[in-house]
């Protein structure tokens, strides 16, 4: 069911202490942890602790979460020194996006000139 923990889910693992993770902030609705195949200097995933498969199925669902996920990433942003720099918060969204975990969960990217980056 939409919201709750999946047996299946590698984040709904990290939420749950099963799986280790690089936690870097943790708040009452969010968990976010350091990506294990960074893509930039500073590469942190934040997602929701509820399980929805998509950011599009959590914000229509609990729009709050949807907005704590993206305000503990400008938190990251802030924690890890990139806010003034410049940086990204991506959400892939299906498999033709790149989304291989379907847990929702943005993508804090920043650390590097990202103007290539697409």
């Amino acid at each position: 069911m939409a919201g709750e923990p999946q047996a299946d889910c590698l984040f709904c693992k990290i939420v749950a202490g099963e799986v280790p993770a690089t936690i870097v902030r943790e708040s009452a609705t969010t968990v976010a942890f350091r990506d294990i195949n960074p893509q930039a200097p500073t590469h942190v995933l934040v997602i929701p602790k509820v399980h929805y498969a998509s950011v599009r199925e959590l914000a229509a669902a609990e729009p709050a979460v949807a907005g704590d996920v993206l305000r503990e990433a400008g938190e990251v942003a802030a924690d890890e020194k990139v806010d003034a720099t410049g940086y990204r918060i991506v959400f892939n969204t299906g498999p033709g996006a790149g989304q291989t975990v379907f847990h929702a969960h943005a993508h804090v990217l920043g650390g590097r000139d990202l103007q290539r980056l697409v």
